[in-house]
């Protein structure tokens, strides 16, 4: 497990978070459509926190995105680097997510993020930060829909309809599993929002969440229960 010091010049208040995400939210990459589902490396990070110890976990999971086997797996512990901000989670998570993806012996892929990207109130999520700061393809698939709207996708899986701001779609609600609760794909970096949805459905042949993020919440809680004996 890689451990993580909060970074020199890391944000301490809201209003220099805020001001990260306005400069580095023009250098989101949205006219590509991404690698192509079912091909090369998929990985899940995800975050666990100690908060009464203050120390933060990440893990990232690669998976095979044909077979769904894991490929390769790395944990980072920290100290919790941001306060608890709605919409500012991303700087409570970066440092121990960057650290973990730097840990894994090979190429993450496209990567997964338990949050959201361009469903965001400043239209940059984790996913979104994420893929402006590693260069890679993101999207963000949440269990929630924010502070968004949508009209109730069909019940079969693959279902599907706009998440809205106003007239703007900043994602999808989509069904993963017949008459289950849906998840909410939104474009990180470098992805489609078609494409987007096409891996998660890929990555949810039985359950609700993806792979990746089932994988990597489960090394994330094996992490921090490791981390805080």
């Amino acid at each position: 497990m890689t451990t993580v010091r909060i970074p020199a010049g890391w944000p301490a208040t809201e209003e220099q978070a805020r001001a990260v995400q306005d400069e580095l939210r023009g250098r989101v990459v949205l006219g590509e459509p991404g690698p192509p589902p079912g091909t090369g490396h998929v990985t899940g990070v995800d975050v666990a926190y100690d908060d009464e110890r203050d120390v933060v976990v990440a893990a990232a999971v690669v998976l095979d995105a044909a077979t769904l086997d894991v490929v390769a797996e790395a944990t980072a512990v920290g100290q919790v680097s941001f306060p608890y901000v709605p919409g500012l989670l991303a700087f409570r998570e970066l440092p121990t997510v960057l650290a973990a993806l730097d840990a894994l012996p090979c190429a993450p892929g496209l990567v997964v993020c338990d949050g959201y990207g361009l469903a965001h109130p400043r239209r940059f999520g984790l996913a979104s930060h994420l893929g402006v700061l590693t260069g890679l393809p993101t999207i963000g698939v949440a269990k929630n829909p924010f502070t968004f709207s949508y009209e109730e996708p069909g019940a079969r899986r693959g279902s599907a309809s706009p998440l809205v701001a106003g007239q703007e779609e900043v994602g999808r609600a989509l069904r993963t599993q017949d008459g289950v609760k849906p998840v909410f794909v939104s474009v990180g970096h470098r992805v489609s929002l078609d494409n987007a949805c096409a891996h998660t459905l890929a990555l949810t042949p039985k359950y609700r969440l993806p792979e990746s993020t089932r994988r990597a919440d489960s090394l994330c809680g094996r992490a921090l229960r490791k981390a805080t004996p």
